[in-house]
């Protein structure tokens, strides 16, 4: 089974860096999914995400009824802001002066909102850091879409990229040392905070659970060198293992997933982690740690889903059960993701560059292959993406 060798912690170490370190690069874009900041952006909000679907108001308010529960506001936004002053801090401390620019997909800061502070700054060519760590259509490609298609209204869109700013990204960072270290930092915790529970950890089966996808968008995250399943059993197997040696014990895990939406007849990742804690009881396993691996910070997904939906579920299956941090602004996490910005800068140098990684797989493209992480297997999207061999697939 893969373990967390020290080689491995080793690259979470503070690097030493300078200026140059991050050319070509003359900004960072902090590239984020958004969310309602009070009760009158849910609905508004919520047709962004949806949009093209065809979903009545109606239906929308009865989704938004899990915002509504927590004030009409995402914890996602502050999140982000939290990590854009994370992300400053360890730049400054390696010297290096480079922006940090957020954005979002489906609310303010838009894309553009974005674009039009990067051009504010004078920045030329700037990398996107996507706060998605898994690669899949939602989690890269979409994010990819939404540029290539922001900077096409904007006019600075030609058959061979932006005639603005220049975009790279970073690789999907899911196998990134820093990424894995912070998660399992972050299960640790949840075992200490389960016994303080009363609960039995070596007893006590942990839980990784990350959002469901379409099975179509399942197969066709298959082109990018590993599903999106097979992502995240690769480093659930790296974290159980350094968390089981650290523990003392073997630790049994599952991976769950939550927050499917969609028609009841489209087949989605399964099992749901609320069946899945049912299907436990009935095995009579009687504790549980939650770890939400698929994401980065505690937003909705984490807040509503599993917080107050699942955590009711094992409560009311006579379970004990805490739910393990995510990766938020821990040191490793912010490290690694600052290395990985300069691993994408040399890269696009063209310096030869060792990219760590964890698990079994190897790491993921920076520059994306053509037909790379589509919403269906074989059916091409028709939307241009940037950060790709080519624009139109």
């Amino acid at each position: 089974m893969p373990s967390f060798s020290p080689q491995d912690a080793a690259t979470t170490a503070p690097q030493a860096s300078s200026a140059a370190d991050s050319l070509p690069y003359d900004a960072l874009l902090l590239y984020s999914f958004g969310g309602p900041n009070k009760p009158e952006d849910v609905v508004p909000f919520l047709r962004n995400v949806t949009a093209g679907k065809g979903i009545p108001d109606s239906r929308l308010e009865e989704v938004g009824e899990h915002y509504y529960g927590f004030g009409g506001k995402s914890p996602i936004n502050g999140q982000n802001l939290a990590l854009k002053a994370a992300l400053e801090a360890e730049l400054a401390r390696r010297g290096i002066a480079l922006p940090v620019v957020w954005g979002n997909r489906n609310w303010e800061p838009y894309t553009t909102d974005a674009i039009d502070e990067l051009e504010a700054l004078g920045a030329q060519r700037a990398v996107a850091l996507v706060t998605s760590a898994f690669s899949s259509y939602s989690g890269c490609r979409q994010y990819r879409e939404d540029l290539a298609v922001t900077l096409e209204k904007r006019g600075q869109l030609d058959g061979t990229g932006s005639t603005g700013v220049q975009f790279d990204k970073i690789r999907s960072y899911f196998n990134h040392p820093g990424f894995a270290r912070a998660n399992i930092d972050a299960v640790l915790d949840g075992y200490a905070a389960l016994a303080d529970k009363g609960g039995d950890g070596a007893a006590a089966r942990l839980v990784f659970v990350t959002h469901s996808i379409p099975d179509t968008m399942e197969a066709a995250s298959r082109i990018a060198q590993a599903t999106y399943s097979e992502q995240h059993l690769d480093l659930a197997r790296v974290v159980a293992a350094e968390v089981s040696q650290r523990l003392g014990h073997d630790v049994a895990w599952d991976l769950a997933y939550c927050s499917r939406s969609g028609p009841p007849s489209q087949p989605w990742l399964e099992p749901d982690v609320n069946d899945h804690l049912e299907a436990l009881a009935a095995e009579g396993v009687r504790d549980v740690v939650l770890s939400p691996i698929g994401f980065i910070s505690d937003h909705m997904e984490v807040a509503y889903d599993l917080d107050t939906e699942a955590l009711a579920t094992a409560d009311g299956l006579g379970m004990t059960a805490v739910r393990a941090g995510t990766v938020s602004t821990r040191e490793p996490f912010v490290r690694g993701l600052v290395d990985l910005l300069l691993e994408r800068a040399a890269m696009a140098r063209g310096d030869d560059v060792e990219q760590a990684t964890v698990g079994t797989l190897p790491p993921f493209r920076s520059v994306c292959a053509p037909g790379c992480c589509l919403r269906r297997d074989g059916e091409p999207s028709g939307v241009p993406a940037l950060c790709s061999e080519s624009l139109t697939s």
